[in-house]
């Protein structure tokens, strides 16, 4: 089993607990204007690595990341555009006891059989998801984005309803995803999941702009500089407002 893979990071940080073997898989449905990996949009195309390429590199790292509390997390692009492939991945990593993670937006979810079915069975081989919430307001959303929430926003309780542990991660970017009401109004929607075990504020910044100059994009965002920690914790305060950490988690 193949996957289109962009590239991997041996020693990820900042993607889950502990240190990370990061996957970035390549494409992605969404075309978010503060994207830092737009390189990774591209349907079809990267590097062709199979599961067992992936756990021979991974297992040479497995003495860091197992004494670190960490393991895999596969990002992208979105990597629930490859199902099946993640599904023989972890399989084989919970073969060796490696803890699981998934960086999504959910932007590829939907309620076809197919989907469900795939999604159901990968589940039970991830132990966390990483969940892009890039903003409630839908007409906002699609500006931002190129793509309406609807599906995200089920996608969210959907993971709520089967009690798959989450992180809630929301960039916050300063005129286009700050705006108080719009944070509330998250907040709400953050709270009444049941499976929310940390929310992160990532602050925007301008470090991938040089990939959409090599691509020959427009970046949108030229304009707009990084939040100050102020609005961080303002924007932190919004979102955990409603947030109950589930018990045993």
């Amino acid at each position: 089993m193949d996957g289109n893979i962009h590239s991997i990071e041996t020693f990820g940080t900042v993607d889950g607990p502990g240190i990370r073997y990061v996957v970035f898989t390549q494409g992605c449905l969404l075309r978010c204007q503060f994207c830092h990996n737009a390189d990774t949009w591209e349907i079809g195309t990267g590097k062709q690595m199979s599961v067992a390429e992936i756990i021979e590199d991974l297992s040479s790292y497995l003495p860091f990341i197992e004494a670190s509390g960490g393991g895999i997390t596969v990002t992208g692009g979105e990597p629930l555009l490859q199902i099946p492939f993640l599904i023989e991945l972890f399989k084989e990593c919970k073969k060796l006891g490696i803890h699981t993670t998934i960086d999504s937006s959910g932007g590829c979810f939907s309620h076809s059989k197919l989907f469900i079915q795939q999604i159901e069975e990968l589940l039970h081989y991830t132990d966390l998801i990483l969940l892009d919430l890039k903003h409630i307001n839908r007409k906002k959303h699609i500006q931002l984005t190129g793509m309406a929430n609807d599906h995200i926003l089920e996608f969210a309780k959907f993971l709520s309803d089967r009690n798959l542990p989450i992180w809630v991660r929301h960039v916050l970017v300063p005129t286009v995803t700050d705006d108080p009401d719009d944070l509330k109004q998250l907040g709400e929607f953050i709270g009444s999941l049941h499976n929310v075990d940390k929310i992160e504020i990532l602050p925007y910044h301008k470090l991938g702009v040089y990939k959409w100059e090599t691509l020959g994009y427009d970046y949108p965002l030229n304009h707009v500089e990084p939040p100050t920690e102020e609005q961080v914790k303002f924007a932190e305060h919004l979102l955990t407002a409603h947030w109950v950490k589930p018990v045993g988690h």
